[in-house]
């Protein structure tokens, strides 16, 4: 008995070395696969962490003329006046504000190192209306839809004389600001709104813009029933390409204010000027502006906007 028992104690010794080894190699494997994971995951937490950070902090970065602002957010900032601007905005008696009011909506997607094109809106005088109005009000849902930035300028409070030339002060005040806040804005295309009192005062805004070097590329006009565009160009003089000024007029079928005989009036009158990349599209409805509308003028200028 005794010599059976030191033989089976003598067979299962090794086996019990081999059984220890097996589940050694295993708790090893099995450790040297959670630190690598372990690692991998740290890494990748790692990695997210930083591109989160990396991510806010390129949009905590963003600002407009020293205003913090995200992607697809409205904006507004004071900025200065220059001399010129000055000169405008004191045109019938105005008291020269120490600052402009600067506005700028952009896409939830905007990225400043790339090409954008610009909607600015002039609105009407009546009711007090500014700029700002008009581009919250009439444009913004539209225009940051189709991938536009939109920028207004105003005075900080109402102008006595609220002229074409107040207007035409604050908007080129807004306009520098976005240049000095963004290098290489000063290439990216232009397109100027107006709605009914705003669609005459275009017509003097759109050619102040040119002729300071902006890359104007499209005027938008609704409601309005006459045409100051033709003494816009003859007046400020922006030079013969300004006549390749994409023009879109849109007219309600139904609007009383500016009918839609007088605004194929006026876009006669206008081609008559020389104008030749013009489109008119009318609309059910009165005296408004139809998003519609909006929305096919804004692709068609960015055909000439490459």
């Amino acid at each position: 008995m005794a010599s059976r028992h030191r033989e089976l104690s003598f067979e299962s010794k090794p086996q019990t070395e081999i059984v220890r080894t097996r589940r050694r190699n295993q708790v090893a494997a099995a450790t040297a696969i959670l630190n690598k994971s372990l690692f991998v995951g740290g890494l990748i937490t790692a990695l997210n962490a930083f591109s989160v950070f990396s991510a806010e902090s390129a949009g905590s970065s963003l600002n407009f003329a020293g205003v913090a602002f995200s992607p697809g957010s409205t904006v507004q900032a004071n900025v200065p006046l220059s001399a010129q601007e000055k000169s405008l905005a004191a045109q019938g008696g105005n008291a020269v504000p120490p600052n402009a009011v600067a506005v700028l909506a952009t896409p939830a997607n905007f990225d400043p190192r790339k090409s954008w094109p610009v909607l600015v809106p002039c609105s009407t005088s009546d009711f007090k209306r500014q700029n700002r109005d008009d581009l919250v009000q009439f444009y913004r849902r539209v225009g940051l839809a189709e991938g536009w930035v939109l920028l207004a300028g105003d005075g900080p409070q109402h102008a006595r004389n609220d002229t074409a030339a107040w207007r035409g002060a604050m908007t080129l005040a807004a306009i520098h600001a976005l240049h000095r806040t963004f290098p290489g804005s000063e290439k990216w295309p232009i397109a100027c709104a107006g709605f009914s009192g705003g669609g005459k005062g275009v017509g003097y805004v759109a050619p102040l813009l040119a002729r300071n070097g902006c890359r104007v590329t499209g005027i938008y006009m609704t409601g309005a029933n006459e045409d100051h565009l033709s003494d816009g160009y003859a007046r400020i003089q922006p030079g013969a390409d300004f006549l390749n000024t994409a023009i879109y007029i849109s007219a309600g079928r139904d609007d009383r204010i500016a009918t839609v005989e007088q605004q194929y009036a006026v876009a006669g009158l206008i081609k008559r000027t020389g104008f030749h990349r013009m489109r008119i599209g009318t609309f059910h409805g009165g005296h408004e502006v139809n998003d519609a509308q909006t929305s096919i003028a804004l692709r068609w200028f960015r055909e000439f906007a490459k």
